[in-house]
Formats: structure tokens, sequence, C-alpha cells
């Protein structure tokens, strides 16, 4: 700054493979990242790298004295430092001379100018200390002061660093999530039975995101995933570490408007969006011939949302789960499907319809199993000009909602061992049913919609809403959309889509 009189800065900079491994300056500014004189020394390094003399390590300059010379190269030494160095000086010294000292025990000297062994750990030079001060400053102020802003900040920094694939990325996260596990707040919720505040669980996401990003990297070792574990355990034991749920059986929230309706609810408008050009790149190192990483990515994506998983608990972990699926269909949305992407496709839907338990779309699923109407919807409009039939074979499965029905199928009676299995009719603390309901409504709109027309795909579709759809507003209001379709403006109207929307007006 101009009106700030120049100082001179003594600044130390340690490489290591390409790396900042330590930064001292006598500035004595203190923060996360480096400080403007040593990026300047940094920077002055790197374009003018002949202005900075390359000295061999030390210990080869020493190798090549004499007695004479390294006499010499001592003595100047202490005497130039002498009342910083002389005291060590003369202890390594009575050290060196004493037969049994430590010292001498070993072979060799350290030479901090060597670098590191090409098998040691080399990371960027990280002031811990900092990275502690500042989450817990920036949580002490309770996401005042754009506190949580600079929270997300810090967790980008980790996002950038596991991109970089820097090993500070869990050591940094590690620090933050420290100092989120003793946030006094924490007990004070606990204690009073309230709930924390959705911003601050939100920043709580946050940190099971990266660290889930942490453990599934595939180019860790061993060794450390154990430590991690060992570390999550740890943290996962204490008292007041809260849940992911967010439920601690306390509060009955207020549900009104709870979720958005509709996948895409949270996008901009059974043209304005942001066209993002996603290509195919190909990745021969790592994958089979032909394939790419955006196929991987998709195949990925339609495997994780086709997963049958049980409803969490508490509303905030529900809402969450809807979310989450609805912002990955999102995403996906995005990518303009070619004939690879529709293979992928079409081969995930086979998959999920026969697999076993672990597949949502799967013959046999848990009562309590996340719906699938929401995924289901798209697989229907993405298969549906390809592949027909498998299209509504899909959506017409992810039509069943078993939460609200009273019964489970039921064994052979007729072996004395094998009695009907009848599940109680009770409704689990299900608090975005209402959102689910209307998810499984346009589910069943989008396929009256595709089947106009078709008399056979017209009643298949009318028995399932008729079999899975208890809410009598809804089937009122899929009777409204029959009929809209039976009889829009430009065609003769579709009798067997008036005779559905009668049916269903009826029921």
């Amino acid at each position: 700054m101009q009106s700030e009189p120049e100082t001179v800065c003594n600044v130390a900079i340690s490489f290591d493979r390409c790396k900042i491994t330590s930064v001292t300056c006598s500035c004595g500014n203190k923060d996360i990242f480096y400080c403007a004189h040593v990026v300047a020394l940094s920077l002055y390094r790197i374009r003018k790298p002949d202005q900075v003399k390359l000295h061999l390590p030390i210990s080869e300059t020493l190798f090549q004295m004499n007695r004479d010379q390294l006499q010499k190269f001592v003595q100047y030494l202490i005497t130039v430092h002498h009342t910083e160095v002389l005291p060590t000086a003369q202890k390594l010294a009575d050290e060196i001379l004493s037969q049994n000292s430590e010292i001498n025990q070993v072979h060799g000297a350290p030479d901090p100018t060597a670098g590191a062994s090409i098998d040691d750990e080399n990371c960027w030079h990280l002031d811990e200390e900092q990275v502690q001060e500042q989450v817990k400053l920036f949580l002490s102020q309770g996401g005042y002061h754009g506190s949580g802003k600079q929270l997300n900040l810090l967790f980008a920094k980790v996002r950038e660093m596991l991109k970089m694939r820097d090993s500070n990325g869990a050591r940094m996260l590690t620090l933050i999530t420290e100092q989120f596990m003793a946030d006094p707040r924490l007990s004070l919720w606990r204690q009073q039975g309230t709930t924390m505040t959705d911003k601050y669980r939100q920043l709580w996401d946050e940190l099971g995101a990266l660290w889930m990003c942490i453990v599934l990297n595939p180019h860790c070792k061993l060794e450390q995933k154990a430590s991690w574990l060992k570390q999550l355990k740890k943290w996962n034991s204490v008292d007041v570490c809260p849940w992911e749920d967010g439920n601690h059986g306390n509060e009955l929230p207020n549900l009104t408007n709870a979720l958005p309706q509709g996948a895409n609810a949270n996008q901009e408008h059974m043209g304005q969006c942001k066209s993002l050009e996603y290509q195919h790149l190909p990745a021969h190192k790592f994958l089979e011939e032909g394939e790419s990483y955006l196929m991987l990515a998709v195949e990925v994506a339609l495997i994780g949302l086709g997963q049958q998983r049980i409803m969490p608990d508490g509303l905030y972990a529900q809402e969450k789960v809807c979310r989450n699926e609805e912002q990955l269909i999102s995403k996906l949305q995005e990518i303009e499907l070619d004939d690879t992407l529709v293979k992928i496709f079409r081969k995930q839907a086979v998959f999920l319809l026969e697999a076993g338990p672990y597949s949502g779309l799967g013959e046999v699923i848990h009562r309590e199993s996340v719906p699938m109407h929401t995924f289901a919807k798209y697989l229907f409009t993405s298969l549906l000009p390809h592949d027909a039939e498998l299209a509504y074979k899909t959506a017409l499965r992810a039509m069943r909602l078993l939460v609200l029905e009273s019964t489970a199928p039921s064994g052979d009676v007729s072996r004395p061992h094998h009695i009907a299995s009848v599940v109680p009719n009770r409704y689990p603390r299900w608090f975005t049913l209402s959102h689910i309901e209307s998810q499984q409504c346009e589910l069943a709109s989008t396929m009256l919609t595709a089947a106009k027309g078709d008399v056979r795909r017209l009643e298949t579709v009318l028995e399932s809403i008729q079999k899975n759809i208890h809410s009598s507003s809804h089937i009122f209001k899929l009777a409204q959309d029959a009929f809209k379709i039976a009889t829009l403006m430009d065609s003769l109207p579709d009798i067997t889509l008036l005779k559905v929307s009668l049916e269903l007006g009826l029921q």
C-alpha cells in the first residue's frame, strides 16, 4: 500500500518435489494462506530461476572439503552467528567427542538442504494452528458477519486440494472437523433438546460430503483409510456429535410446503436453463476400449439413484434424500443423450429391474424403502423415444408405495412354520410423505400423457394407479389430467383416455 512504509522481510522457503513444504517470514502475519512476501518470493523463483543460485546439498559441499577447510568453515560459521549458535556448537562438539553419546550411534548426519527420501510423504506447507484458529473464530460468530461464507471458502479449499491430490486436503478437513466437534453450542443444544439451525446443519452436511470424497479416494493407501476410519469412529462416539438425521425425537416440525414440488422445482424455467456442454473424453489409462469419463459418470449416477435405501428417521435427513436425488437428476438432465449413453440407460434399467435386494427397482423391496418415483420419471422420459417397452416396465415397477400398504405379501400357509406375515397398519414418521405422493402422481400423469392412443398401455397404467395411489386428491388430479390429455384441441378425443378419466373420477 502506498500509505504504508516499505519494509524488508526475510523469507525462507523449502521445496520438495515441486511443492513448498515449509515457509518462514519475518513479517509475522498469521493466516491459513501464505503471506504476500512468501508469494512474492515464490513468483520471483518461478519467473527468474536463473537469478536464484542453485547449490548442491550442503553435505555434498562438505564432502569435497579437506580437514583444514572443514575447520575453517565451522569456525567462520560460529564467528558470524556466535551469539545464536555457540551453545549448540559446543553441545554438539561434546556429544561427538563422547564415544557413548546418542549422536555417535547414528550413521551419517542430517542435511536439511538435501530434500526428503523418494518414499517419504511430501505435502504442501499448511499452518495447522491458523486453520484451527480461523475455524474456531468463524464458529464463534454463529453465522453472523459472513462466517458461514468463510467456512464454505475453507471447504472449497479442501475440495481444491483433493482435486490436486494434495494430502493436505485430509489434514485440513481433520482440523476443521475437530473444531466443529469442539463447538460449545453442540452440548448446549443437546442439553436443551433443541435442533441446530438449517444453515449450521448444511455446514455439517458439507463436512460429511468431503469426508466421503476422502475415504473413497482410490489413490490413497490402505493404512491411511484405516487411520481415517479410526478417527471417524472416535468422533462418532462423542456424545455431542450430531446425528445425520438431525432428530433427537424431541421436535415435530411444521411440514407445510416443506419441499418444492417436482424434480425441477429448484431449477430455472406419472428454456432459461444453463446449457453446459458435456463431451466424451477418452481415458485410455483406466478404462476399457471405447469408454469415456462421461459414460462412467452417467453410469455411476444411475447406479446411485437406483440403490435401495431405507428412509431415514428425521425430517432434515428425509428432505435431504429428496433434495440430493433431485440435484443429481437435474445434473443428468443437462447432458444430451447420444447412442452410447442410451445404451448405458438401457443396461442400467434392465439391471435394476432384475437385480436383487440392493436395487430400489427390484421385484421385492423393504416396506420403508425410499420410493423411486422421481428417478423412474426421469428414466421413463429418457428411455421412451428409444425403448418404450423398457420405459413403461421401469415406470410401472416404480409406482408402488409400500409404506401405505396394510399387509405384506403372505407366506405359504399350507405349512405350519410358514405363517402369513402381516405388517401392522402404521405410518412411520415419513415427514415428506405428501411430497412423495405428489411425485408418484407426477409419474402416473407422465405415463398417461405418453400412452395416449395406446389402449393396452392406458389400461395397464390405469390398473397401476388404482392399485398404488391411495390419495383421493391425487386420483382426482389424474382424472382431470386424463380428461385434458384426451380432449386436446388439435385432435379427436381419445375414447380410452376418457374412459380412464371416468374410472378415476368415480374412484
